[in-house]
C-alpha cells in the first residue's frame, strides 16, 4: 500500500479533486516478496488501469506468481478496489493471488477469485472455461503448509544437495509440507519439515551452509542478505530442515527430463 501511494503521489498528473490521465497507483507482490508498481493511464478508449501495469512491469521484470496486489488513489484518496475488467483478469491469470479491498468494516484481503463468485476462467488456448470450484479454496490453507522457493533451487532440492532452508520472519511448522518453486509455470513437491531451529544469524554454522549446498556460514549469510536486504546478525531466523518424498521426487525429475529433452530438440 504504501510503494501505491508513493508512487502515485510522486507522479500524478492531477491536483486534488482535478481530473487527470495518472491518477491511480498500485503496488503488487511477487511471490519471492519482490514488489513491482505502477500507474493508470486514463482513455476513454479504457486505458488500463494501475494494477495491470503494475502486473505488466512485474512480469517484464522476471515475476512469474504474485502474492497480493492493491490500487491506492492520488492525494490520500486511499485504497481503491479493482474494476469488473480488472477482477476478471485476476481470475484467469492470478485466481490464488490475495486483493487488498476496502469494506465497510475496512480494508481485507481476499483471494482474487473470491471477487468474482461462480466466475469462470478465460485462458487463451481453450477460451472461457466451465467453473471449476477449486478455485474457489486458497492454497496457502488447503492442504500442507506452503513453502516458496525460487526456482534456482530446484535441482539442488531434488538432488538432496539441499536439505534445509533459512528464514526470516517466514513460519513453517513441523510435518506433511509443499515445496513451491516459483517457475512458470510452477512445480510442487510433497515433503516432510523433520526440525526447525531458531537461532540468531550470526550462529548459523557451516554445517548448515553444507546442508543448503554451500560452503561456509559467511557464505549462507551473504546469500542470506540477497533474500532479506535489511537482515542484520542479531536478526533471528527459523533453520528448516526438510525432506522431499521420494515418490514425488522421481515422478517430478522424471517430468523434467522428459520436458528437457523435448527442448533440446526443438533447439537442435
Amino acid at each position: 500500500m504504501e510503494l501505491a501511494r508513493r508512487t502515485i503521489d510522486a507522479h500524478t498528473d492531477a491536483g486534488p479533486d482535478e481530473d487527470g490521465i495518472h491518477t491511480v497507483g498500485a503496488a503488487v507482490m511477487a511471490a519471492d516478496y519482490r514488489m513491482f508498481a505502477g500507474v493508470n493511464l486514463y482513455h476513454f478508449t479504457g486505458g488500463p488501469c494501475a494494477e495491470l501495469v503494475a502486473l505488466g512491469a512485474a512480469r517484464a521484470r522476471g515475476a512469474r506468481q504474485m502474492r497480493c496486489i492493491v490500487a491506492v488513489g492520488n492525494h490520500g484518496r486511499g485504497v481503491i478496489g479493482p474494476c469488473g475488467r480488472d477482477r476478471q483478469v485476476f481470475v484467469d491469470y492470478y485466481p490464488t493471488m490475495r486483493v487488498i479491498v476496502p469494506t465497510p468494516e475496512g480494508l481485507r484481503s481476499v483471494l482474487a477469485a473470491d471477487l468474482m463468485p461462480l466466475a469462470q476462467r478465460w485462458t487463451s488456448e481453450a477460451g472461457m472455461n466451465g467453473l471449476d470450484p477449486s478455485l474457489y479454496q486458497d492454497p496457502e490453507t488447503a492442504g500442507p503448509p506452503i513453502i516458496r522457493f525460487h526456482p534456482r533451487y530446484l535441482e539442488a532440492v531434488r538432488s538432496g544437495t539441499k536439505t534445509k532452508t533459512t528464514r526470516f520472519r517466514d513460519p513453517a511448522q513441523l510435518g506433511p509440507a509443499r515445496l513451491v518453486f516459483e517457475s512458470d509455470p510452477e512445480v510442487v513437491l510433497s515433503a516432510e519439515v523433520t526440525d526447525i531451529r531458531h537461532c540468531l544469524v550470526g550462529d548459523l554454522t557451516d554445517q548448515d551452509a553444507h546442508a543448503e549446498g554451500l560452503s561456509t556460514a559467511a557464505e549462507l549469510r551473504e546469500a542470506l542478505k540477497g533474500h532479506y536486504p535489511d537482515l542484520t546478525g542479531t536478526d533471528e531466523v527459523g533453520v528448516i530442515t526438510f525432506q522431499i518424498n521420494e515418490e514425488t521426487g522421481a515422478a517430478q525429475t522424471t517430468e523434467a527430463a522428459t520436458t528437457a529433452g523435448t527442448r533440446g530438440d526443438d533447439e537442435h
